[in-house]
């Protein structure tokens, strides 16, 4: 979205769960659970920290893990941090109740048959806006969608199946994916709660893919699956020192997704290695014959892409900075920035600095145009493939279900943008399709493509945002600012690595490319992160370290 000013239980029980449903119960999981200076403990080490899907893959191989025994160990990390204490986590909003059955069948397969592939077993977290026709909700967050059962999986559930992956759950989300109020606090949601950052529980684990994010952190699971419309991916992979991809526009299908824009809107992975993303992307893209976007990656999307990571693949890449906009917000964000350039140079990579993006500043009026008038369409469509009865049909309905329903949905922020939404006519008005070829004018023609071609850049590099601000559910969040943009409303992609840490809170880098350039971005984050190592796991401290690392030069604390 673009950015706008359980009880403890051995791994059967959580993931056999019940929903909380009713009123009072969905009030009191959505409760902000004000810091009380008491964090979780864990009862013990986990054995599977920071594991990279070609370790998991292995020790399966070998017979020293199988895939029961990893999802097992995951539900109780997750009973471990996520919903103990006096300062949960909150980043799994639901577990599957079938995910055990179906790690076991796995294993079986995996002796009688040999594994289907790269993620046979590996244990998956989908956000809660992505649609599985299973005993699982989707529900984006929200209480009006409780009880709505999806017709079918989304696309890219069925290719996680046909791969062999092992979906634990759904994560909480920024509801609706952040797209109700012009001052939402990020990581809330009527049904999830508050989901906190895993590196200072009190800082917001950004949004919209909050939950994914604070989650594949925590070593929840080994990937996870985040969409984004713009930010919504890259953003809380940076404020959880993760790698988060947003493919192209068309890569990866957004069928069983509930939208927001079928303009920008694209699930893409979130992982701790760029090399778990490559594998995970691997698998996510593909044609669909039911998102028409997907047809212009026939062709472009790559069956692995895991072997485009190169540990020299920064050599001789010509990486441009655009600096204005993108730097200068937040000077310890911009040091740590300075330091990757320095590293990239000293690797060989050709620096082009700066090389600003053109008519950038003019996209940010006509991106909120086209959202508003697409969410409408987009929302509609989708609701109108639920069972009659189990939901609201429009999206005046669901306004007028928020209203009734104002103690649960709407106690700490309104839904501003809904109500500005609702009063857009249909896609063929002429202020929408405006709008629309103004967004691809200056994203694209007068932007990314202006930049790149002039300077024969491979990509460019800015900070992804600065360090997470504090949860603050009166006013909403605060941001300084971010790069999302020029990717999210060209359609291109873009990938974020992490980048260090600002008084123990991370920062990332984004990498941004052309339409289908996820090849060459891999290969230059990778190359980035093995020349960096900057990925460390969080802490849970409950608040930000603000002592001064002795030595560097600034607050650049200690992870």
């Amino acid at each position: 979205m673009k950015k706008t000013a359980a009880s403890p239980g051995s791994p059967v029980d959580l993931s056999r769960r019940t929903l909380l449903r009713g009123t009072a119960a969905a009030t009191a999981l959505a409760s902000l659970d004000v810091p009380a200076h008491v964090a979780p403990t864990p009862e013990r080490p986990f054995e599977l920290a920071e594991a990279t899907v070609v370790e998991l893959q292995a020790a399966m191989t070998t017979g020293e893990l199988t895939a029961q025994g990893l999802a097992e160990r995951y539900l109780a990390r997750i009973a471990d941090w996520d919903s103990r204490g006096r300062l949960p986590l909150r980043s799994v909003i639901e577990l599957n109740p079938d995910a055990l059955a179906t790690a076991a069948a796995l294993d079986q397969e995996r002796r009688e048959k040999g594994p289907r592939g790269p993620l046979h077993g590996i244990p998956v977290l989908l956000k809660d806006n992505i649609a599985t026709a299973d005993q699982m909700q989707t529900t984006a967050g929200s209480l009006a969608l409780v009880g709505a059962r999806p017709p079918r999986d989304a696309f890219i559930v069925e290719r996680l199946r046909a791969a062999g992956a092992v979906i634990l759950g759904k994560t909480n989300l920024s509801e609706w994916a952040n797209f109700r109020s012009t001052r939402s606090a990020s990581g809330w949601s009527a049904r999830g709660g508050q989901t906190r950052n895993p590196y200072a529980l009190d800082r917001t684990p950004s949004g919209s893919s909050s939950g994914a994010g604070a989650a594949t952190a925590a070593n929840f699971c080994a990937v996870a699956v985040g969409t984004e419309t713009d930010g919504s991916i890259v953003s809380p992979a940076a404020a959880s020192a993760l790698v988060g991809l947003k493919p192209t526009v068309g890569l990866v299908s957004r069928s069983g997704i509930i939208p927001i824009s079928h303009s920008q809107d694209t699930a893409g992975p979130m992982a701790r290695t760029v090399a778990d993303a490559a594998a995970l992307l691997s698998v996510l893209a593909g044609v669909d014959p039911s998102d028409a976007a997907t047809a212009a990656s026939r062709g472009k999307a790559q069956a692995d892409y895991t072997r485009f990571l190169d540990v020299g693949g920064l050599k001789g890449a010509r990486i441009g900075v655009p600096r204005e906009r993108f730097f200068g917000y937040h000077p310890a964000t911009d040091a740590l920035v300075e330091e990757a350039l320095a590293l990239m140079k000293s690797r060989g990579a050709i620096l082009v600095d700066p090389a600003p993006i053109p008519a950038v500043a003019q996209v940010d009026a006509p991106e909120l145009e086209v959202l508003l008038y697409e969410f409408k369409a987009g929302l509609e469509a989708y609701l109108a493939t639920l069972a009659q009865g189990t939901a609201p049909r429009t999206l005046a309905e669901l306004i007028r279900y928020n209203e009734a329903h104002a103690p649960s949905e709407l106690p700490y922020f309104g839904q501003e943008l809904f109500l500005m939404a609702q009063a857009k006519g249909p896609l063929t008005d002429k202020a929408y399709l405006k709008a629309l070829q103004a967004c691809r004018r200056l994203s694209r023609a007068q932007g990314l493509d202006a930049v790149m071609k002039k300077h024969k850049l491979d990509a460019l590099v800015a900070p992804t945002q600065a360090p997470a601000g504090l949860i603050d559910p009166i006013n909403g969040d605060h941001w300084l600012g971010s790069s999302s943009t020029p990717a999210a409303v060209s359609g291109y992609a873009s990938i974020t690595v992490p980048a260090g840490f600002v008084y123990g809170l991370p920062v990332g880098l984004s990498f941004i490319g052309g339409a289908w350039s996820e090849p060459v971005l891999l290969k230059l984050a990778h190359a980035y992160e093995q020349a960096s190592k900057h990925r460390r796991p969080p802490t849970f401290a409950e608040t930000a370290d603000l002592r001064v690392h002795a030595g560097a030069g600034g607050p650049l604390a200690k992870p």
